[in-house]
């Protein structure tokens, strides 16, 4: 059984892309409303929101993707970016750590969870 890893990053952006397309179609039930014009414009409204919400996460994973380090993927040999202590490749989604104690041990995305205690 194949486990398919993804970066962190491409799973944000992912994210913020669905945000854009619910608040579209938000908008768009909001035209099934055009006989009352407050429910039509509550509609418009939240579509509004959503979309400016992807807007910001979509700023906020630009400014965290300048804090990454880029490294050469040793699978696909492509510069790809580590986001925590673990992470996956952009392209090949080949599971990355930059932490010698991790190296050999199974991929787990909780290793970069803070300790707790």
């Amino acid at each position: 059984m194949a486990v398919n890893y993804t970066s962190k990053i491409n799973k944000i952006r992912t994210f913020a892309l669905a945000l854009v397309f619910v608040g579209i179609f938000v908008m768009y039930i909001g035209i099934f409303f055009r006989t009352s014009p407050i429910l039509m414009t509550i509609a418009m409204l939240l579509g509004f929101v959503f979309i400016m919400a992807s807007a910001g996460v979509y700023f906020w994973i630009g400014m965290l993707s300048t804090k990454t380090i880029q490294v050469e993927c040793p699978n696909c040999e492509k510069v790809t970016k580590i986001l925590g202590r673990v992470d996956a490749c952009m392209y090949c989604d080949e599971p990355l750590t930059l932490d010698p104690s991790l190296e050999g041990k199974p991929f787990d995305e909780s290793y970069n969870k803070k300790k707790q205690g």
